[in-house]
């Protein structure tokens, strides 16, 4: 039986977590080559690889999700 280590999450310093509104991303680095995603409000997971989460670091630093509102 193989043995899955968990996902140890933790939330960005920038998040402005509280009681009455626990809107944050939370990530998971802990686990090699996977990178976890979830959300404080739903608990829903996605799962990335090193390499996709890397790129779509580098594609934010530059800018390319930004909203144009």
């Amino acid at each position: 039986m193989d043995v899955f280590p968990e996902f140890e999450f933790r939330t960005s310093t920038a998040c402005t977590y509280n009681n009455s509104n626990p809107r944050c991303v939370e990530v998971a680095t802990n686990v090699p080559g996977v990178v976890a995603v979830r959300s404080s409000v739903s608990g829903r997971t996605v799962e990335f690889t090193a390499i996709e989460w890397t790129g779509f670091l580098s594609g934010a630093k530059l800018g390319e999700f930004d909203l144009s509102v």
